[in-house]
């Protein structure tokens, strides 16, 4: 079954950055969107941006002005570029895709820890 892999995850501290990626086995212009989301332990599963197939970006309040998402049409890939972290920043984080109403077109990989120390 094809899956999204998620890497770049890592430790890092407080007010330090961490790059993202998130493989998409097909073409991103097949999707309304790619996404990435984060799970802390214990709390749900948080959309944190996302990218639609125009180009146009969307931030969660927490993250926005921190943190940029991109892609590179070429390779079918999207990135998380994270900076000035936070420890409330600490989660698993995974990407998936978007298509009409159906915001986890793929299963759930595994995701990328990012463990970020105050």
């Amino acid at each position: 079954q094809r899956q999204l892999v998620e890497s770049g995850g890592g430790l890092v501290q407080a007010g330090g950055s961490l790059r993202l990626s998130c493989g998409v086995p097909e073409n991103i212009f097949n999707f309304n969107a790619i996404a990435w989301y984060r799970q802390a332990p214990g709390k749900q599963r948080e959309l944190v941006a996302d990218i639609n197939v125009g180009g146009r970006t969307n931030y969660a309040d927490s993250v926005a002005g921190r943190f940029t998402i991109s892609r590179d049409n070429s390779i079918n890939t999207v990135y998380l570029q994270m900076n000035n972290l936070k420890p409330e920043d600490t989660a698993v984080y995974y990407c998936n895709a978007r298509l009409l109403s159906k915001t986890d077109y793929f299963a759930w990989g595994q995701g990328t820890q990012d463990t970020v120390s105050s």
